[in-house]
């Protein structure tokens, strides 16, 4: 019976650690400040054989968005704002 309000008690504290991480992390890649977006840009276009095109959208969207997706390809969902960015054609226009 001692046990039951030790464990409801982690899984409270449990919860609010992984809400605030998730928000930590998510927070590395949005609001980015200007400075940030080149090394960032270089990362993400460094798996691409298309360096200067990518680079070229990629610091045009981080200048806009003020975030650029982790990785090199994919996780655009952190960045709504790169990632609803269209073409006149429809296709995407951040790298």
């Amino acid at each position: 019976m001692g046990a039951r309000p030790y464990n409801t008690l982690l899984l409270v504290l449990s919860v609010l650690f992984l809400i605030t991480l998730s928000n930590v992390v998510e927070g590395r890649y949005t609001n980015l400040p200007l400075k940030a977006c080149k090394p960032r840009c270089t990362y993400r276009c460094s798996a691409t054989s298309h360096k200067k095109p990518c680079m070229l959208y990629c610091q045009k969207c981080c200048a806009t968005c003020r975030c650029v997706p982790p990785g090199v390809y994919g996780h655009k969902e952190i960045c709504p704002c790169y990632n609803n960015w269209k073409t006149k054609e429809g296709r995407p226009k951040c790298p």
